[in-house]
């Protein structure tokens, strides 16, 4: 099993910037590609990012491209999402996801919540305007 802790959400103003992060455990973190995922009040949850095992690859939703990054550091077990230029409509809760057994990024798949084996309990962003 793989236990996942997202840290570094909080509150910041717009066109701000902040670092999430998520920190693995009880698992093989480097056999598992991690996916960056947020959810409003009263939505979906939606794709963020995704990254490969090697880190290699990556992918983003449209609506972040340019101005989120995702990062790993298979040393540390932990994969990191850079928010940079944040608008308001990026407030949520930010859940990190690992997907075990996946070598690289697949589009669908890796955009699919339900590919997703093991989740973290959130950590929650608010930007104000």
């Amino acid at each position: 099993q793989v236990q996942l802790v997202e840290s570094g959400g909080g509150l910041v103003q717009a066109v701000g910037s902040l670092r999430l992060s998520c920190a693995a455990s009880g698992g093989t973190f480097s056999r598992c590609a991690m996916g960056w995922f947020r959810q409003a009040p009263g939505k979906e949850r939606e794709f963020v990012a995704a990254i490969s095992w090697s880190g290699g690859s990556s992918y983003y939703a449209n609506s972040v491209k340019g101005r989120f990054t995702i990062s790993r550091d298979n040393a540390k077990n932990t994969v990191y999402l850079q928010m940079s230029s944040l608008k308001s409509e990026d407030t949520a809760v930010y859940y990190c996801a690992a997907d075990f057994g996946r070598d690289v990024i697949r589009v669908p798949r890796s955009t699919d919540p339900s590919e997703y084996d093991y989740w973290g309990q959130g950590t929650q962003v608010t930007v104000s305007s």
